[in-house]
């Protein structure tokens, strides 16, 4: 300790010394010290530092005083309260003091004492009491009306203060405010500009006490009709109070709008653009308050976006017909004539189009309306004179397209050209799809002509829009193209053109020729060919990388996928040398940007491709560049990719004098780690074999072989499944090598079988495997080596399928693959199933083993190879007598499958059968399932009638298991012949009881999957039953979620019934006594638990038809509900948070207390383990709706929020699980991104 003070009144007694060098060493050694963590100052040095530093303040060397402004910084965290509040206080009056640069300095070393202040609680004593010594000053600086700049830094770090730390100034924001206000009337412009920002930092967290007095004062001052300087200021101050308070603006919008209205009136250019900014903040903050006035505000845009009083565009419609050069040359004359730098109209033409951009931005509910105004007058506004507001003008009409797009993406892509628009897909989007298509000429004709003009910035807004027009309509702009190459040629070849110009212009032709048919493009290559090849050879790297993309397009123009040499009319022989020759050019440079390295390997790719049979003698030179790349690092991912696309090309490359190297490489690739690398060239390898065998030597696949059996493992199912496709296409290409590495790669395939994770792509790649493997007759792997192999753990394991060391699921895919097996080699079949039905039979067979017959008995029978042998009847309705569960599914299962195999022999025997065993029926109806979901409608028809009759026997059914069943069944066979049976269905949710009417609704959710259009009834959520409500629930849920186009026009009656049965009901709470305890029960939960699962979904299908602040309503009182309701409350509003911030911070105070609520409660010490667990994780998931809420930038400027933070920070127990919260959402981050390597 006395080390340090010795060596700092050292640096002090230096800091007075009359050479200056001396004391800015000293200062600059002190500050060093300062800012170690290590450093402890006793109270007496303290002191002394300050009053030190504060004199430097005064030093004549401006460099030493910098210094000591900069050593206040470290200063505040290392020195106790009584010392800062000395700096302050000093800083302070020397604020005020004659002498200007002490002035400066001493605002500087404020903000700096302001931008270091603890916001954390254990400093905040300290915060409150510096903020109110620096705002009491600051309040009188503002009151000095003769010296403007001591006025200026006043308020200047008072908007410093207020940003960081408004919440500590609680206290001072009426004396603010009423300090403040004043100001505004300044006539200084500065000062009230400042005045402006304070306020704007003001207003987020000031009580709505305070927000009503500062509007109201604005709306009072507005109506005495002030002078228009002033007004402009109030105005503006409106549009920034706005845009930070954000929603508070709401409740008062209905007197400022007219008010803001009526100010659009007064001939002055300035105060419009203010009106026009303050429309735009109301619009983007308080979207739905703002509903009302939308048309008011329309009408005033379009109105002022042509308001241009010094010119005239009269003459511009003719002159569009024959625009000749030297016309338009003249015109860019008459305009400089024009352009007096006193016109400001063109501030009132730009805010109005953002005011327009900011509406079709947050409406897209009027998408249609705004095609019929809006639409049109942007376009005739693309002829505006001023670059900046033509710019704007664009990004508006962009804006319009990405809504439109927005609207079509729930259906994939829009509907393409030519095919029928009434599909079913997009039905409701269609409309404004439809208006774009009809404005698609007049948007090419107002651009062609701007793409050849001088201005960078409008060709550039031009490209941008068309892009964004080819993304939302592909295809739309073929008939447009002759007129848009012209334009795109220029920005190629200008000499003027900057390189961000050419950039551009190349991104928009790369994303029109993937979203046009290439016909379209063949007869202007000549023209287009050239510049292009150009933008290849230049010598900026982005330039080039962006051509080769282009040029790789241009070669599949030349000759699309699957056409002969000149198919199609169009010969590509003129091109193929000039762009051979640049991409080749590029293709050997080993000292260019990696990016354009890839491209031109990817680019030549396409050449060899496409074109190869036209590059001859230089085809077999590229080649042995490709290896060499394949050989580099850097460039091997994208050669392999490469080499996949020349192995399939339809051309028939020749690659064999390439082939052994590249095998052995290949096979070396298998061994790295990177998994993009390994699946790339694994695709690779089965290009290769498939396409290539005749060409492959046996010795060449040595390498490779050797890799592939350390592939096939569990640990990685995406590889495994690759991996076994390159085997079958080895089974099939070259058998002989196949037989080397059976013995190591086939237990790798069994383990897979057996493995409980096979499931999908992966089984479907090693079914085929196994039947190429049989067929290949390759020698030691005959059918029944492999069918013992892949049956025999089943019969070593114990009797209890759980025990052995075989997985329940992996049952289902030895079965899978018996059956494909036996279908590969029909002579084996009939063996095999006798042998399989006396293992049904056997006694002594473990269970494991019968389950496993039972199911490969059902999967040979799927095929039909069973037909209606009686035997297999007998020992199915024998296992349903089984004493095991497992069996008894297990025959349930095989009854279904052996159904679908054979409609006509099995189908009477299971309905008789269901209705003649009703103990069995669970069982029996799976069985029907099976069938119904499983067989083509065609062959089920005859069959219908009788399902039907017998399902609807068994919908009233007590046990909700059955019905289920039952109403799965209805659902599925519903759509066998939906034009039918849907009334059917509906008549009988008019007569059946409330169990037979929720067994329908259930059936209606089965059947919304499927089809494309049907009837939702939004009468069952107000049926009486409480059990057909919730089924409804459940039905609304999953149609929300899987066809959320049904659900979108019934929202409107749907919501009322959902939010009602949110609520709880006391009628539905009881109370059960159980011995000596009362416990209630709570009969409504279920419902409301589906109710707000239904929220949720609603929340991802159909936001835009949601009115938010109501639905958080709903919300808010689910956080206060029953255990599950609340966890899912939580989870809801996390998504609110990111999907609509602005709604959920109007309502945050009211939702921070339940959430308070839930973090803050300790479970009773004496209760048991389960409710510790259940009150932990519901304090989990409230933290994880903390962290999202506190992930909003403006949340924490609310004070009851501010407040909460601070309890996370201070509560130990709260600040760990909030850790662990952010922990858990930020560590999925490192291991996502180390997967896609």
């Amino acid at each position: 300790m006395s080390n340090v003070s010795y060596h700092i009144s050292n640096l002090l007694e230096k800091m007075t010394s009359t050479d200056k060098d001396f004391r800015f060493m000293a200062t600059n050694d002190l500050m060093l010290e300062l800012q170690k963590d290590s450093i402890k100052l006793d109270e007496d040095s303290e002191r002394k530092v300050v009053t030190m530093l504060l004199k430097l303040l005064e030093d004549k060397n401006g460099e030493v005083q910098n210094l000591a402004v900069k050593c206040l910084a470290p200063l505040v965290s290392k020195v106790k309260e009584p010392q800062v509040e000395t700096m302050v206080d000093t800083l302070c009056s020397n604020m005020v003091s004659d002498k200007e640069q002490l002035r400066d300095i001493s605002s500087m070393g404020l903000k700096t004492v302001i931008a270091e202040l603890p916001l954390s609680s254990s400093g905040l004593n300290l915060t409150a009491s510096v903020c109110k010594k620096i705002t009491s000053q600051l309040i009188g600086a503002m009151g000095k009306q003769e010296d403007v700049s001591v006025q200026l830094e006043a308020l200047d770090i008072l908007s410093d203060m207020l940003g960081r730390l408004s919440g500590a100034l609680v206290g001072f924001h009426s004396s603010l405010l009423s300090s403040l206000l004043p100001q505004l009337t300044s006539p200084r412009m500065a000062v009230r500009k400042r005045s402006i920002l304070a306020l704007g930092h003001l207003v987020p967290c000031c009580s709505p006490a305070l927000f009503s007095q500062l509007t109201e004062h604005l709306l009072t001052e507005l109506a005495k009709g002030p002078p228009t300087s002033v007004t402009r200021t109030y105005i503006q101050c409106l549009a920034t109070i706005s845009r930070q308070g954000g929603h508070r603006v709401g409740e008062h919008l209905e007197k400022l709008i007219p008010m803001v209205v009526k100010f659009t009136g007064v001939e002055d250019d300035e105060l419009r653009e203010y009106c026009f900014q303050a429309f735009e903040a109301f619009i983007r903050r308080c979207p739905k308050e703002m509903s009302p006035h939308v048309a008011t505000v329309t009408k005033l845009c379009l109105k002022f976006m042509t308001f241009d009083p010094n010119y005239n565009y009269d003459d511009d419609e003719e002159e569009e017909e024959d625009s000749m050069d030297i016309e338009d040359g003249l015109d860019e004359e008459s305009d400089d004539e024009y352009s007096d730098d006193d016109d400001m109209s063109w501030k009132v033409r730009r805010s109005s189009i953002k005011c327009l951009e900011a509406l079709i931005g947050t409406r897209r509910d009027l998408l249609l309306s705004f095609y019929s105004s809006v639409c049109p007058a942007l376009l005739a506004r693309f002829k505006e004179r001023e670059e900046n507001v033509r710019a704007d003008v664009f990004a508006a009409f962009s804006t319009l397209l990405r809504q439109t797009r927005v609207g079509s993406s729930h259906h994939g892509l829009v509907v393409a050209p030519g095919s029928d628009p009434g599909s079913g897909r997009g039905e409701e989007e269609e409309p404004a799809v439809a208006m774009l298509k009809k404005q698609v000429p007049l948007i090419v004709k107002a651009l062609h002509r701007q793409l050849k003009e001088k201005s960078i910035k409008s060709r550039q807004g031009c490209f941008c829009l068309l892009t964004e027009l080819s993304h939302t309509l592909p295809g739309a702009l073929e008939p447009h193209i002759p007129a848009l190459i012209p334009g795109i040629v220029f920005s190629l070849t200008d000499k003027s053109t900057s390189s961000n110009m050419r950039i551009d212009a190349l991104s928009f032709f790369h994303v029109l020729l993937l979203s046009h048919p290439p016909q379209a493009f063949q007869p202007h290559m000549q023209v287009l060919l050239p510049p292009v090849v150009a933008c290849v050879e230049d010598s900026f790297y982005k330039i080039t990388s962006e051509a080769l993309l282009v040029t790789q397009q241009l070669v599949r123009v030349m000759r699309p996928q699957g056409q002969t040499a000149t198919a199609g009319g169009f010969d590509p022989k003129p091109f193929v040398r000039q762009v051979f020759s640049v991409t080749l050019k590029r293709l050997k440079a080993t000292d260019i940007d990696q990016e354009v390295k890839e491209r031109a390997i990817s680019c030549m790719g396409h050449m060899v491709c496409h074109l190869g049979d036209h590059l001859g003698a230089e085809l077999q030179g590229v080649l042995a560049i490709f290896l060499e790349r394949l050989k580099n690092e850097i460039t091997r991912l994208t050669t392999v990719r490469t080499i996949t696309l020349i192995a399939a090309s339809p051309i028939k490359i020749d690659l064999s004098s390439i082939l052994s190297e590249t095998l052995s490489v290949l096979g070396s690739f298998l061994r790295k780690n990177q998994r993009a690398l390994k699946l790339g060239t694994l695709a690779c390898l089965t290009a290769l074999v498939t396409h290539h065998a005749a060409a492959i030597k046996p010795a060449a696949l040595e390498p490779v072989l050797s890799e592939l059996p350390a592939l096939v493992d569990e640990a990685d199912m995406h590889v495994s499944q690759v991996s076994v496709t390159l085997l079958t296409c080895m089974a099939k290409a070259c058998p002989s090598s196949l037989a080397k590495i059976s013995s190591s790669v086939l237990p790798g395939v069994f383990r897979l079988v057996h493995s409980p994770l096979l499931q999908g792509g992966a089984l479907a790649a090693i079914l085929d495997f196994m039947q190429a493997l049989v067929l290949s007759k390759t020698s030691n792997l005959g059918y029944s080596q492999l069918l013992k192999s892949l049956t025999e753990p089943f019969h070593s394991s114990p009797s209890s399928v759980d025990g052995g060391g075989v997985h329940r699921q992996s049952i289902h895919s030895v079965a899978r693959c018996v059956a494909a097996l036996s279908s590969a080699c029909p002579k084996e079949t009939p063996g095999t199933v006798a042998g399989l039905i006396q293992e049904v039979k056997s006694p002594g067979s473990p269970e494991s083993a019968r389950v496993l017959a039972l199911l490969c008995l059902g999967e040979v029978g799927r095929s039909g190879s069973l037909g209606g042998s009686k035997e297999v009847q007998g020992v199915i309705l024998e296992a349903f007598t089984s004493t095991s569960e497992e069996v008894k599914t297990a025959a349930s299962c095989a009854l279904g499958s052996m159904a679908v195999g054979s409609l006509n022999d099995f189908l009477p025997f299971l309905l008789k059968e269901i209705s003649s065993q009703p103990r069995r029926q669970y069982l029996l109806l799976h069985s029907l399932k099976e069938v119904i979901s499983a067989c083509p409608a065609s062959s089920l028809s005859p069959h219908v009638e009788s399902i039907w009759a017998l399902l609807f026997q068994n919908c009233e059914c007590q046990e909700e298991g059955t019905r289920n069943l039952v109403a799965e069944c209805l659902g599925k066979l519903t759509l066998v012949n939906p034009a039918q049976l849907l009334p059917r269905l509906k008549q009988q949710l008019k007569a059946g009881s409330p169990l037979a009417r929720s067994t329908v609704v259930t059936a209606i959710k089965f059947t919304i999957v499927d089809q494309p259009k049907i009837f939702l009834k939004t009468s069952t959520l107000q049926d009486n039953d409480i059990n057909v409500r919730r089924v409804a629930l459940v039905m609304f849920n999953s149609a929300a979620h899987n066809k959320p186009s049904l659900i979108r026009g019934l929202l409107g009656t749907v919501l009322p019934h959902l939010y009602k049965e949110t609520q709880i009901r006391k009628d539905l709470i009881r109370e059960v006594e159980m011995g000596p305890f009362k416990h209630t029960v709570d009969d409504g939960l279920d419902v409301r638990k589906a109710a707000f699962e239904c929220m949720y979904t609603l929340l991802d299908s159909c936001l835009e038809g949601l009115d938010v602040l109501q639905f958080l309503d709903h919300v808010e009182e689910g956080l206060k509900d029953h255990y599950d309701i609340r966890m899912l409350t939580f989870l809801m509003l996390a998504r609110l948070v990111s999907l609509c911030p602005a709604a959920v911070l109007q309502r945050l105070d009211r939702l921070v207390e339940p959430l308070k609520a839930t973090c803050t409660t300790k479970v009773k010490a004496g209760s048991v383990k389960q409710e510790f667990e259940k009150q932990e994780e519901l304090r989990r998931s409230a933290m994880r709706a903390v962290a999202a809420l506190l992930a909003v930038p403006e949340v924490e400027r609310s004070p009851s929020m501010a407040d909460f933070a601070n309890q996370i920070r201070t509560n130990a127990d709260m600040a760990s699980i909030y850790q662990s919260v952010q922990g858990g959402e930020g560590g999925l981050g490192p291991a996502e991104s180390m997967d896609m390597s």
